[in-house]
């Protein structure tokens, strides 16, 4: 059963078109049945992202790509014609390829960004759960979570951070060793802000404390990550207590000066802090760097770390190409073993029917009088006649073509002894 991916993403589209065909979660499955039932897919699995729309699907022979574009579009009133613009299509070995090299972040706006991986098994459970999904893309996507792990475990393709955010936390986690016993200052509840607090907070930090120019918009955040919140005005009384800060405002002006840090780390009596800068323009002033015991890191610090990062997972991801094709061919491979398999089964099956036929008619001979001989003679005639028959027809006619491979081919198969030498 060919596999089919149609989808958009954010190289191919921009977000006008990413919001109109993205889906509600709480809408999937029923997307997911109308797409089994309305565009020829046997089995369906959706993966819907802020940065990618993209359905994968088994279909018989015939169906082509269109008809899951043409769907894609009449679900989510688009022309069709308009949203052929921005699809790509992938069918056969390409869309297993395109699946694992999503699921191991190669495909993301960030390179081997790791959320996608969770995203893409959420996708096949909600299909799991749908009932929309069955033997074909159960083995593909088993085997594209299996190489995404190995690409994990095996290269270094999510271990340097490559976004501010990440980048500004894993400095913090490397000056102090244990930042669960922490506490961070964040200032500003922006989206950077609010991805460096869910970072934070996935380090199991001791405590975060959100000020904001607005108290309302600080609250809301540290709501969400049971955070303290206050305003800009009130970070002067809680500086002192912030082992980790970061800054990241639309303030045209420094928030924090000089002085405000020296008086900060004398009440802290030396302890270190450490103050990251991601604002432009900047909300630490530069002389903070002189203070004794403030280690002050720019945006511009982070933005080297960074390209280096990239480097290094540009390297590790020509690693991950690697064991990308190796999966797809254990892929190919078991797929071939599946069908073997289910030839024999339906060999096995023929031989059970032709066995059970003649095992009736010996049992009604037996019922009508005959002998135990004749029966038993009948029996073993007539499963031997059922048996060969088939091969004996295909023996036939290799020989009448002369087709000495096929015929030394069927010697091996039935297992046939040079009987001229006995």
């Amino acid at each position: 059963m060919p596999l089919i991916a149609v989808g958009v993403n954010h190289k191919t589209a921009p977000v006008s078109i990413r919001e109109k065909i993205s889906f509600a979660p709480e809408k999937m499955v029923e997307a997911l049945n109308s797409l089994v039932s309305d565009a020829q897919a046997k089995e369906a699995v959706i993966v819907s992202t802020c940065n990618r729309t993209e359905l994968y699907c088994a279909v018989d022979e015939g169906a082509s790509e269109q008809q899951i574009i043409s769907w894609l579009g009449q679900y989510h009133n688009v022309s069709p014609d308009e949203l052929g613009r921005f699809c790509y299509t992938h069918r056969g070995d390409d869309g297993v390829r395109h699946v694992m090299r999503v699921a191991a972040g190669l495909d993301s706006l960030i390179l081997g960004e790791p959320q996608i991986f969770g995203q893409v098994k959420s996708a096949y459970a909600v299909s799991q759960e749908g009932r929309c999904i069955g033997s074909e893309l159960q083995s593909l996507f088993q085997q594209t979570f299996s190489v995404a792990k190995r690409v994990r475990t095996d290269t270094a393709i999510g271990e340097n951070p490559v976004s501010i955010a990440f980048a500004a936390v894993s400095l913090a986690q490397r000056i102090f060793a244990d930042v669960k016993r922490s506490t961070a200052l964040l200032i500003g509840a922006g989206q950077t802000i609010e991805l460096v607090a869910r970072h934070l907070k996935e380090a199991g930090i001791k405590r975060i404390i959100v000020a904001n120019r607005t108290l309302e918009r600080a609250q809301v955040l540290a709501d969400e990550l049971g955070a303290e919140a206050i305003l800009l005005g009130d970070i002067t009384d809680y500086l002192h207590q912030a082992d980790i800060v970061i800054s990241s405002t639309a303030s045209q002006l420094p928030i924090i000066g000089k002085g405000m840090v020296e008086r900060a780390t004398i009440k802290r009596r030396r302890k270190p802090m450490l103050l990251v800068d991601i604002a432009v323009p900047r909300d630490i002033e530069p002389e903070v760097q002189e203070v004794e015991d403030a280690y002050l890191y720019t945006v511009d610090d982070l933005h080297s770390v960074i390209e280096q990062n990239v480097r290094a997972r540009q390297e590790a991801a020509q690693a991950a190409e690697k064991i990308i094709e190796q999966g797809i061919e254990e892929f190919k491979r078991k797929q071939e073993s599946r069908k073997v398999a289910d030839l024999i089964v339906s060999y096995r099956a023929q031989a059970e029917l032709i066995k059970q036929s003649e095992l009736e008619r010996a049992l009604k001979g037996l019922e009508s009088g005959q002998t135990p001989e004749q029966v038993m003679t009948k029996l073993a005639h007539g499963l031997m006649n059922k048996l060969i028959h088939t091969p004996t027809q295909f023996l036939r006619q290799a020989g009448a073509e002369a087709d000495q491979t096929a015929l030394q081919q069927a010697a091996e198969v039935l297992g046939i002894t040079d009987t001229k030498e006995s």
